[in-house]
């Protein structure tokens, strides 16, 4: 049983974490755990003692980013307006993803068993809004979650090609994404949804 981190240490790894999310960033995968913990303001060593290696940095980078958005997600569950629950999810994914876009790292995460039990949540937990959503009216009926967790990425993703974007633009295509997923005007999609569990 893991025990709670004593509050310097939750400390040390909270600012470890996110100055190793900017490295990554802004050097990719070649960022090194010299540099992560200088902009953390701590010794490599305090590194190493949270993250026995860069891979394990990674997957605690990744599962916290995710762990975010399930808690979020786990929250909206039980909201009135399930259109609304969904749409806040969405917009609270691609701002997560424009504050920081570090999708590079999931390739590197793919083998790592906490990212992928994250995930598996995460999953569950879009499958159970979206079935709600389905059951209001609010979102078309051959929406799954599975469809709702592929298109997560799609607004920044898109936005991304376009060179001195707005730093904003990736909300229009949000928004053609939300107004994809409602009932009003469906017609009927030419392939199945995935099975991504």
């Amino acid at each position: 049983m893991n025990r709670p981190l004593r509050a310097d240490a939750a400390r040390n790894r909270r600012a470890l974490l996110a100055a190793a999310a900017d490295e990554f960033a802004e050097h990719g995968l070649d960022a090194s755990v010299a540099d992560i913990a200088r902009r953390a303001g701590v010794g490599k060593g305090t590194v190493f003692r949270h993250f026995a290696t860069k891979d394990d940095l990674i997957a605690a980078i990744l599962t916290d980013r995710i762990d975010a958005l399930n808690t979020l997600g786990e929250s909206l569950i039980t909201a009135e307006d399930t259109g609304a629950a969904l749409a806040e999810f969405l917009t609270a994914a691609a701002r997560q993803r424009q504050e920081r876009d570090l999708s590079f790292l999931a390739e590197a995460s793919e083998a790592m068993t906490e990212v992928t039990r994250v995930r598996v949540r995460m999953l569950a937990t879009l499958d159970r809004l979206v079935g709600r959503a389905r059951e209001q009216g609010t979102v078309r009926d051959d929406v799954t979650g599975a469809d709702v967790f592929l298109l997560m990425c799609a607004p920044n993703y898109v936005a991304g090609y376009v060179p001195d974007a707005s730093p904003d633009l990736w909300r229009r295509y949000l928004g053609i994404i939300l107004d994809g997923l409602r009932p009003e005007g469906a017609r009927p999609l030419p392939e199945q949804s995935p099975n991504l569990g």
